[in-house]
């Protein structure tokens, strides 16, 4: 693994068994990170972890040397509670040494309880307040055509997250202004805060609401690399209208006692708990 984290991403291409592999390293680090802190959201920052896995170890560019590169793609993770599964992917990526993730919700900590992008090194954008992450990326988007750059901009949202009205104003301007350069990712686990989405506020059928849009619509499993790769390595060669990429995950996904929980949503494990989620990631259990 070691050459994932270490090369520059012109110069590697990780298999799919190497990513798979990274993103229960990416899982280890958010149980340890959440524990260690006993405070923050394990069940959708699991959920969101292949899917972030593949985007910062395969898909993106990006110099971990220089992360204001104006090159660089750009990542912004919408449900910023979720926050660990990003900083885990960071600091594995080599923007920040990895002794800071057990740092996480400190005070002074680089690593807050929502991303902060005048803090971490890596974040292009502080999040926090739901139904605004797809907004500055859509502007991020627009800027780069603007300015004739080739970068692409990758949004995840949360399903529950896609009850915010300002998603669907973001929604309607992308394809006014052709912004193919713009790529949401719903992380589509079904459950927000301690209750499942479809008994608070149903959002479904969101394919068929993104497409009435005029959203170019990729379905997949959000846990199968395999589906996952080729979705966000698509994405670059579709003209003219922005992506939909809708990721049907498991909340809590790796550790049994976790998934599909609404109670994981935003409880730390104890003692107990932190070793025997760790032990079933690292056996490779789930």
């Amino acid at each position: 693994m070691s050459a994932i984290t270490t090369a520059t991403q012109a110069d590697i291409q990780p298999s799919i068994d190497d990513l798979k592999a990274m993103a229960q390293v990416i899982r280890r680090h958010i149980i340890t990170m959440i524990h260690a802190a006993q405070a923050g959201h394990p069940g959708g920052s699991l959920s969101a972890a292949d899917i972030v896995t593949a985007l910062y170890f395969r898909v993106m560019r990006l110099d971990p040397a220089n992360p204001s590169w104006p090159d660089r793609d750009r990542f912004i993770l919408s449900k910023g509670h979720a926050c660990p599964v990003w900083y885990a992917a960071l600091a594995e990526r080599g923007f920040f040494d990895r002794s800071h993730l057990t740092t996480l919700r400190q005070l002074n900590s680089i690593l807050q309880g929502h991303a902060d992008m005048r803090k971490t090194p890596g974040v292009d954008m502080t999040v926090g307040s739901l139904g605004q992450g797809i907004c500055a990326g859509l502007g991020m988007a627009l800027a780069g055509k603007l300015h004739g750059k080739d970068y692409h901009v990758y949004v995840m949202i949360g399903d529950g997250e896609a009850q915010e009205g300002a998603v669907w104003e973001a929604a309607m301007a992308a394809p006014r202004w052709r912004l193919d350069n713009l790529t949401v990712i719903v992380d589509n686990n079904g459950i927000q805060n301690d209750a499942f989405t479809a008994e608070i506020m149903p959002v479904e059928p969101l394919a068929d609401k993104w497409r009435a849009f005029r959203w170019n619509v990729i379905e997949i499993d959000g846990h199968r690399m395999e589906e996952i790769v080729p979705a966000l390595e698509s994405v670059k060669a579709i003209k003219g209208v922005p992506t939909v990429i809708i990721a049907k995950t498991i909340k809590g996904r790796g550790v049994s006692f976790m998934e599909n929980v609404p109670a994981w949503h935003g409880a730390a494990p104890n003692d107990a708990q932190a070793q025997a989620a760790l032990a079933e990631i690292a056996e490779g259990l789930r």
